[in-house]
């Protein structure tokens, strides 16, 4: 039983859920849809989340080399991908890839949300103790290691959100706790270790490590805990993409208006990360976007939590769905509620990806743009293809625009995974 019903009568009610808990390919469009944010957050929070990363810019310039080209902003390219846009064949418009997977310091759309979340509480620990002011210019910060060791951070995650906590707070001389889902991936925890981040493994899904992370902060005043289910300050950092994204197109000559339609497809885990960027999105171009998430058919978390309108109450283990997957940032049971109930009339719908899918996109990626990304971060490419043959666009009067449309593929992670195991996955989606 699930909320007074059998399993057999949600299925009754909700006809999709045959398809997904048999883990097939499975696109849901949204009844609800209508643009509407129901949340008290607005622009001036991601207008205020941009100024912060401003503050903090000359201090990520000192203490990372890397991003001295972008002056201490941690952003990523828009581009376009007319080779894979060909490969896919049939799609009208423009096809384009945001890089996230090649952002700097962790090489994930995580490096938005998780470092912006851990920069603010900095300031915050800072100004508290008058070891700065706003005015200041905060490279002085790269002298406050000490000052911060009193201090500590955790968190729960499969794998790039603790990759953007840990690196980041280990620089600023936070002590770290990273937990550890057991489909995170053995790379990623060394990569932590070798940057002092004390990693703590667990033997079951994404929902048990963020329990044990909150677990652990609720008994030491000076820990800080980043709740990836709940957190408005992940949130607001993710949205600023948005903002820098319309900078993007501007350049690009990209028009987004009613007669040029703009989709956007994102891998969805917990729904942080695509929701913040939807939420900051729908902000700045309102009804002419059309945000939708991506997830392995083993994972499909959020789109339950939509369809049937239960949000953080409901997991695919409700289902008999095994959680089983490759896309190990996206192996999520339990969604956010946050999330969900913010942009559950903003998100245009949500579609399902086999793994195998994912490893044969990424080896047609690297093969026709010479671009590589980890397995999740392909099921954005997934898209483009499933909502073009979809009702959405004869629903929506889209069929005389297509040909002006533009799609955008977030890639969510990739650039950070060693070489051998990225040649693994390449070998693996050449057997497809």
């Amino acid at each position: 039983m699930l909320k007074g019903k059998t399993i057999a009568e949600w299925k009754q009610n909700y006809p999709l859920l045959e398809e997904i808990t048999a883990l097939q390919e499975a696109l849901w469009i949204n009844e609800q849809y209508n643009s509407t944010l129901n949340t008290a957050l607005t622009r001036d929070d991601i207008d205020d989340a941009a100024a912060r990363l401003q503050r903090f810019a000359p201090y990520i310039e000192k203490a990372f080399p890397e991003t001295i080209e972008e002056k201490g902003i941690i952003e990523s390219k828009l581009i376009e991908i007319p080779k894979m846009q060909a490969k896919l064949g049939g799609l009208p418009g423009k096809l384009m890839l945001k890089c996230d997977s090649h952002l700097p310091i962790s090489g994930s759309i995580k490096a938005r949300g998780g470092i912006y979340e851990v920069l603010k509480h900095a300031e915050q620990l800072a100004l508290r103790h008058n070891k700065i002011t706003v005015e200041d210019d905060y490279s002085k910060l790269t002298e406050l290691k000490s000052f911060f060791s009193k201090f500590s951070i955790a968190v729960g995650s499969t794998g790039n959100l603790g990759l953007s906590i840990g690196i980041m707070s280990a620089k600023l001389g936070f002590q770290v706790y990273v937990h550890m889902s057991a489909d995170a991936k053995k790379w990623k925890k060394d990569l932590l270790r070798e940057k002092g981040v004390h990693v703590v493994e667990h033997s079951s899904d994404f929902s048990e490590a963020v329990a044990k992370g909150r677990e652990q902060a609720s008994h030491d005043s000076n820990m800080y805990f980043v709740d990836d289910e709940s957190s408005t300050d992940l949130f607001l950092g993710y949205a600023v993409a948005a903002l820098r994204l319309q900078e993007q197109l501007n350049k690009l000559n990209v028009i987004v208006d009613e007669e040029h339609p703009l989709f956007v497809y994102l891998p969805c885990g917990v729904g942080g990360g695509p929701g913040g960027v939807t939420f900051g999105l729908k902000q700045i171009f309102g009804s002419n976007v059309h945000c939708f998430f991506a997830e392995p058919t083993h994972a499909p978390s959020m789109l339950i939590g939509l369809m049937t309108g239960l949000h953080e109450e409901v997991a695919v283990q409700d289902f008999g769905i095994d959680l089983h997957t490759e896309a190990d940032g996206l192996a999520v049971g339990r969604p956010s509620g946050f999330v969900g109930k913010a942009l559950e009339h903003a998100i245009s719908g949500v579609y399902t990806v086999e793994d195998d899918k994912l490893f044969s996109l990424l080896t047609e990626l690297a093969d026709e743009e010479n671009i590589y990304l980890e397995p999740s971060a392909l099921a954005g490419l997934a898209g483009p293809l499933k909502v073009l043959s979809s009702e959405y666009i004869n629903q929506n009067g889209f069929q005389t625009s297509m040909n002006q449309a533009a799609h955008i593929v977030w890639g969510t992670g990739g650039n950070m995974v060693p070489e051998a195991e990225m040649k693994s996955y390449y070998n693996r989606g050449e057997k497809q």
